[in-house]
């Protein structure tokens, strides 16, 4: 595996909408730090649902990227899903919490699932978008920076699965439907789960 795109952001405001977003990302030819906070020089405007330690990283898998192009029957330049980097050869839909990314001296751990906003839409140029994702079940990945690195294109990936449960990216899609059950609750929290999600599993009824 390897990194095959590096993509920043910078402040835009997308047509329809008022408030200011770094969803427009874009291929950088350079190298890049990233920190605890993600990638510097990366646009983050709303940091109530964006950003943060448990979400400092947005990855897209080549693979889930190359399906989306199918589906909508056109290229996919880096950066069209707000992703900040994807690997070359990843699925998204077999990537669980606690996986780990390794490129160099960068280490990244899976948190959550990307879910879909009206943004994403107002991007896409489809308002029906945010359901057509859901219907996809092949959800972006979030992940942690358990240490700090730099990272360019081309840089090679060292994937380490998760030893314990798996929880992939499309079981936790699915809460948004239904909700998990005592058993799958008690499951996903023995993973290093993105913080506001595991808030929820425990303030479920029985959890």
């Amino acid at each position: 595996m390897k990194i095959l795109a590096v993509c920043l952001g910078a402040p835009e405001t997308l047509p329809g909408k008022k408030a200011k977003t770094g969803i427009n990302k874009h291929a950088v030819n350079a190298t890049v730090m990233i920190d605890e906070e993600g990638l510097l020089g990366d646009a983050i405007c709303n940091r109530e649902h964006h950003g943060g330690r448990d979400q400092a990283v947005y990855v897209e898998g080549s693979l889930t990227l190359d399906w989306w192009a199918r589906e909508l029957g056109r290229p996919l330049e880096p950066g069209a899903f707000g992703e900040n980097l994807i690997i070359e050869g990843l699925d998204n839909c077999t990537v669980a919490v606690g996986d780990k990314f390794i490129a160099g001296n960068l280490v990244l751990e899976v948190t959550s699932a990307r879910i879909p906003c009206t943004t994403f839409a107002a991007k896409m140029g489809d308002p029906k978008f945010v359901k057509r994702y859901m219907r996809a079940g092949r959800p972006g990945i979030y992940c942690r920076v358990l240490q700090a690195g730099t990272v360019s294109a081309g840089a090679a990936v060292t994937y380490v699965p998760y030893a314990g449960s798996r929880v992939t990216m499309p079981d936790l899609m699915a809460m948004l439907d239904r909700s998990p059950s005592r058993e799958d609750r008690a499951r996903y929290l023995t993973t290093p789960i993105h913080h506001r999600l595991r808030a929820f599993l425990e303030s479920e009824p029985g959890g």
